[in-house]
């Protein structure tokens, strides 16, 4: 006789395959609760004059309630659909100016009630500070994105222009260079309600390839538009009217509504450079691709040059050292009226075309008339110009596949002086790396160059060692090549300098820390000697007293192959491992690629640095009791022409090893109670190890990519396309070897992650492939969470995973 099987609805059976689908946000302990509501230090931004600081407040995590607000989804890119402007779910929640001379905090009257500060800029002459507040009204009222003014003076605050702001990128406002006004990106007044769907498509969708172009890398991107409604959606909320505001608030519109992509003044505020998306859309790239038109206009908003008419782009040649064909990187000269400047690449943007010269950077003055000059002819890709003076300007290009570094001093002013090379160096290299340039605002707020009288310059790094990282202030003679180090961080403080406040270099602002005292703002005049050199701007207190005590160490080690390796490792307070034993612990890494084994071998990271117990990170699990190995090294060389992929699993394996083997040697460790974890590519590693090796009883992966499939046109550093290295797709795949997989493996992810390649769809794939096989994991997918986690519950719920799971798997393991 032949059952019936039971007529069970879908929605029924589906829970009942997957058991718990749907649960409530869960505590951590009190220890790591009391980690994510450490408070956190405000925010300081320093005047142009460099007398005054602008302080805001940094508040606790917002709710989840604040992150599952209305969201679109659009063009790559997400936006709130009650502002007209990009998501946003933290804002400063109090302001206050501080004096650099006296320390003294100075209140601020007239600020909204509950201020939801988003973006803010000094104007040009100190005079006033302008600050957007995000409004969020009733059912019935409106929302949206106001511009306030702070009078320094008067300490008064008031809101500048009542009509909202609309804006996908940037703050929506700009100061212009005399102080007088600022440029809007306004929402268009009599602005409509938002087009709405239908339901019923109007058609297929439709996409084509070219066989005419060739091979061209195309990545894998979130958000895009998937229809016609999508795209005029996006028109809505991407169109904006610009317009000038004065000081007293009244209006001056400029042209039309346009769908603005970004619009720069010019030095003399009588032009402005705007990047304008044109039709027809994309549904396989972002909006960042769209064809688009610049040009510069005048204060009226009519075009006086058009600039380029650039074509949909949906993909580059492969290779990441491609870019686009024809002018890109446009922007203004800092210390001229009105000129632009861009490249073009020589080699049609392939880097697999033989080229000696593979970009020209051309600049060209308004009013625009007669050819363009040609600043440089460049053997790899123009990255940026630091701006100083017509006779001093730095220029540098580099080269992925190789690393190098060139930095060019270029005279703007003078036709027939060529280019000076300062530096060559390897990306890689931090050791002999020479550091950034030191700009100060000039009149008109653009940063410029400090340029001596003695022709040299200001330069500020890292000052990576054998020692760790030591921050340095260097001035470079221009002319003699001869370097005077003016300042370095010494032990047992790790001191960073934030900016000059002299043009000699001689007055700092810096950031000092140690390992117990968290970092704070100093005056450093190096004119006095001693202590007296020195002076406090703020005193934020310790965030985590209860771990105040935490032990750190920056401990070095080998590998197999004789390749030095570096971490941090941090034990809980009052632990000693000859007295209490072996601890559980959990080890953090995130892998990097390196042309060079030298490079790899570098000390990274500092012994002074504060000992930061982050929610995001593993430290929290030292409250719980376990040892912590943060950033152990991971890198995978390819010297010359060996691509580092091709030797990835032995590397990455061969570096755990390693760092396993020296925890275990120091006796803070045993081998049958050590996690693995990462984020995003340290998720992969993860998957990996716990594939490839039996080092790990458990792995803690978020927000990750499990199988490179999915990503067939290059992943992180990889350039090759999946057909041409489908043996190493393969190979790194974590996917391809879940049957492998012997040890725990809990998965998080953002349910909403919007970060090219680590779609959701990779966690829950790599989880049902476990599940099949049989294998011990768990996923947890976070709902309104993007790559990185926002809201309190999330974020709660997220350690609080993580520590039941290494409770579980780790701390009471059996040999």
């Amino acid at each position: 006789m032949r059952h019936r099987l039971p007529i069970v609805p879908l929605t029924m059976s589906l829970l009942a395959a997957a058991p718990n689908a749907h649960s409530q946000y869960q505590l951590p302990p009190a220890q790591l609760q009391a980690i994510v509501d450490a408070p956190r230090a405000p925010a300081l931004g320093l005047s142009p004059q460099r007398d005054l600081a602008m302080m805001v407040d940094t508040p606790a995590l917002p709710s989840i309630a604040e992150v599952a607000q209305p969201e679109l989804k659009l063009a790559g890119l997400r936006i709130n659909p009650r502002t007209y402007s990009p998501s946003r779910f933290s804002f400063g929640t109090g302001l206050k100016l501080l004096d650099i001379a006296t320390q003294k905090e100075i209140k601020i009257m007239g600020l909204p009630r509950e201020l939801r500060l988003a973006d803010s800029a000094w104007s040009p002459d100190q005079r006033y500070l302008a600050f957007t507040h995000v409004t969020y009204a009733d059912r019935d009222g409106a929302s949206g994105v106001e511009l306030w003014l702070v009078d320094i003076n008067t300490r008064i605050a008031r809101r500048l222009s009542a009509q909202p702001l609309s804006y996908l990128d940037g703050s929506g406002f700009t100061w212009m260079p005399d102080a007088k006004g600022l440029l809007l990106h306004l929402k268009p007044i009599g602005r409509g309600k938002a087009p709405q769907s239908t339901g019923v498509p109007g058609g297929p969708i439709l996409l084509d390839s070219q066989v005419s172009v060739g091979a061209r890398q195309l990545r894998t991107y979130q958000d895009l538009l998937k229809n016609e409604e999508d795209a005029r959606l996006f028109e809505h909320y991407a169109s904006s009217q610009l317009a000038l505001v004065d000081l007293s608030g009244k209006l001056r519109l400029i042209g039309n509504p346009e769908l603005f992509t970004s619009v720069s003044v010019a030095p003399n505020g009588k032009l402005l450079l705007a990047s304008v998306l044109q039709r027809p859309f994309s549904y396989v790239v972002p909006a960042s691709v769209f064809p688009r038109r610049m040009d510069v206009r005048d204060l009226s908003g009519k075009s006086v040059h058009l600039v380029v008419e650039k074509p949909l782009e949906e993909a580059l040649p492969p290779g990441n050292d491609a870019v686009s064909a024809g002018v890109r990187k446009v922007s203004w000269r800092a210390d001229a009226p009105a000129t632009l400047v861009w490249a073009v690449a020589q080699d049609g943007g392939d880097p697999a075309r033989a080229a000696e010269v593979r970009d020209i950077v051309y600049s060209h003055a308004a009013p625009f008339t007669g050819e363009p000059k040609v600043l440089a002819r460049l053997g790899s890709r123009y990255d940026r110009v630091v701006w100083g003076n017509g006779d001093v300007a730095l220029l540098g290009e580099d080269w992925y596949k190789t690393r190098a570094v060139k930095i060019w001093r270029i005279r703007p002013e003078h036709d027939t002086a060529p280019p000076e090379l300062l530096f060559s160096y390897s990306a890689e290299d931090r050791y002999n790396n020479p550091g950034s340039p030191v700009t100060m605002p000039d009149s008109a707020g653009r940063p410029r160059l400090i340029v001596g009288a003695d022709s040299t310059i200001l330069l500020g790094g890292s000052g990576a060692s054998n020692e760790g990282d030591r921050p340095f202030l260097d001035r470079f003679n221009l002319a003699s090549k001869a370097t005077e180090r003016l300042f370095q961080s010494q032990a047992p403080y790790y001191e960073s300098l934030v900016t000059v406040l002299s043009d000699d270099g001689t007055r700092l602002l810096t950031t000092r820390e140690s390992p117990t005292e968290r970092p704070n703002f100093y005056v450093r005049d190096l004119k006095r000697s001693g202590a007296a050199q020195l002076t406090a701007l703020t005193n934020f207190p310790h965030p985590t007293p209860q771990l105040k005590d935490v032990q750190k160490e920056q401990i070095r080690y080998k590998r197999a192959d004789g390749v030095d390796l570096t971490a941090t490792l941090m034990l809980p307070p009052n632990y000693e491992a000859k007295r209490d034993g072996p601890l559980p612990l959990l080890m953090w890494a995130y892998p990097q690629d390196f042309k060079s084994a030298s490079a790899a071998s570098q000390t990274t990271g500092s012994p002074f640095r504060f000992n930061a117990i982050s929610y995001w990170g593993p430290a929290p699990m030292l409250a719980m009791g376990y040892a912590v190995l943060d950033n152990p090294s991971m890198p995978i060389v390819g010297a010359g022409d060996a691509e580092p992929n091709d030797s990835y699993l032995p590397q990455l394996v061969a570096n755990a090893e390693a760092a396993v083997a020296e925890v275990v040697r120091r006796g803070v460790a045993e081998r049958h109670r050590i996690a693995i974890g990462g984020h995003s590519y340290g998720a992969f590693m993860t998957g990996n190890l716990l594939a490839h090796t039996r080092l790990f009883k458990a792995g803690v992966a978020r927000s990750g990519a499990y199988n490179r499939t999915l990503t067939p046109f290059g992943f992180q550093s990889e350039e090759r396309e999946f057909w041409k290295a489908r043996e190493v797709y393969q190979a790194m795949s974590p996917f391809n070897n879940a049957d492998k997989i012997k040890d725990a493996l809990l998965l998080i992810h953002g349910e909403q992650d919007n970060n090219s390649g680590t779609f959701p769809m990779q966690s829950e794939r790599m989880f049902q492939a476990m599940k099949g096989l049989g294998g011990t994991a768990r996923l947890v997918m976070l709902p309104n969470e993007s790559h990185a986690y926002r809201a309190r519950e999330s974020i709660m719920h997220m350690l609080y995973e993580t520590n039941s799971w290494l409770d579980k798997y780790v701390k009471n393991a059996k040999p």
